[in-house]
């Protein structure tokens, strides 16, 4: 019997297994690990948002197949939510789905428009579903480094875009864009945007915007999003999601917009996959959408102050970190004293030497070495407290290196001659 399936082939080992591995040992044996790792929200959801559900799951009739591409309410709702946000007029009945969260309707739409062999132009290091939701479907992968010196720098980006797509053969089908960036936490502005279009339809490309963290920002300036940019809506859709905004992970609640023909060609495919989400999650989504936005405030200053706290702790523990712009995370290269582990074993080492879990940097691809993300998802007591344990480690950096000699400059010499 075949065991040896052609897409699981094609997945690399799972990079985080390890630490996850660790922490749950950890855990096991008692210890209280203080778990930055994923970019789970912690917080509650909305109490009135959380009402619209029980009072609508209290109502005859609501307990069948849903609508597979959402609720008309809803997606009139996402609609006034793009208008009011963005100044972006859409049509609910062409140019809107609901998705089961934005990590589903990136892999379905991989599995709508991809035919095997198809190039696909992913930022590297990137959130993992950006490049293998397309591995799944068949395509040929082609990493687009998203950083230079460590950094975001949208002028080097796109020439990295360039070289990519005249380079690829065959020509590429589509790029990913994710912005505010998960891991890097970097932001882009309109002028980025409006050269990603413009290169887009110079060389046929569909681009596939991921704007999940578009509420969580720190500055005076709303991250924008690319179908702002006139034209954009030839080549462009974009995913959105009520996970972080409204503080409604588990619930797995998204939406694409956009270019009708991509929309068209994932309303067909998920047509065969699924009914939607249960309607009272629908209709309560939409209650968020049109309800009290106050709420959306709060949720950010909350993040707001754990970055700050972040910040100004790690800091008085030896470690400096840049203070992100955007999203739920901080993205961090690996301090001094350890870099020579790499983010893997550094990671490893956080949890084992200061039951602090970290995501390292490699699990966001090859360019990612050297650094690792850090999720605001525990409270400020509980970052205090971690930053106290990683100044314990920090304190005793020289003994923990001598327990990995393998990486000193002296066994590398060995090693080589």
């Amino acid at each position: 019997m075949q065991t040896d399936f052609y897409r699981i082939k094609r997945l690399p080992p799972y990079v985080f297994a390890e630490v996850n591995r660790l922490k749950a040992a950890a855990r096991a044996a008692g210890k209280d690990i203080i778990d930055f790792g994923m970019g789970n929200p912690d917080m509650d959801t909305p109490a009135h948002i959380v009402e619209k559900l029980v009072e609508t799951a209290r109502r005859p009739g609501v307990f069948g197949y849903s609508a597979s591409k959402g609720i008309n309410g809803l997606r009139r709702a996402q609609a006034a939510y793009y208008e009011r946000r963005f100044g972006v007029k859409l049509n609910p009945e062409t140019e809107i789905i609901v998705t089961l969260g934005s990590k589903e309707g990136l892999a379905n739409l991989a599995q709508a428009i991809t035919a095997p062999g198809d190039v696909i132009l992913a930022p590297n290091p990137s959130y993992p579903i950006h490049p293998y939701g397309f591995i799944i479907a068949g395509a040929a992968l082609r990493h687009v480094p998203a950083l230079h010196e460590g950094k975001f720098d949208p002028e080097e980006y796109l020439r990295a875009l360039d070289r990519a797509a005249r380079h690829s053969v065959p020509s590429p089908l589509a790029t990913i864009v994710c912005f505010p960036s998960n891991p890097t936490a970097h932001v882009a502005d309109l002028d980025f945007y409006k050269e990603i279009v413009a290169w887009a339809k110079r060389y046929d490309v569909w681009v596939l915007s991921d704007l999940a963290y578009s509420e969580i920002y720190y500055g005076d300036v709303p991250p924008p999003s690319i179908l702002q940019i006139p034209g954009a809506k030839d080549v462009a859709v974009e995913f959105t999601s009520m996970s972080k905004t409204f503080a409604m992970a588990g619930w797995r609640m998204g939406f694409a917009v956009g270019n009708e023909r991509l929309i068209g060609a994932l309303t067909r495919i998920k047509s065969y996959l699924d009914y939607g989400a249960f309607t009272p999650v629908q209709v309560a989504a939409a209650a968020a959408l049109n309800g009290p936005q106050d709420c959306i405030a709060e949720i950010r200053a909350t993040y707001k102050k754990r970055r700050d706290t972040l910040i100004d702790s790690m800091a008085r523990s030896g470690w400096e970190i840049a203070p992100p712009e955007a999203s739920m995370f901080a993205w961090t290269p690996i301090p001094e004293p350890f870099k020579a582990l790499g983010s893997m074993e550094f990671s490893k080492l956080l949890v084992e030497e200061a039951e602090v879990a970290v995501a390292p940097g490699i699990g966001f691809g090859e360019y990612g070495e050297g650094f690792v993300r850090i999720g605001l998802v525990e409270n400020e007591h509980r970052i205090r407290q971690a930053a106290r344990n990683v100044k314990k480690m920090f304190q005793n950096a020289d003994a923990i290196m001598a327990r990995y000699g393998q990486f000193s400059p002296a066994s590398k010499a060995a090693k080589s001659a």
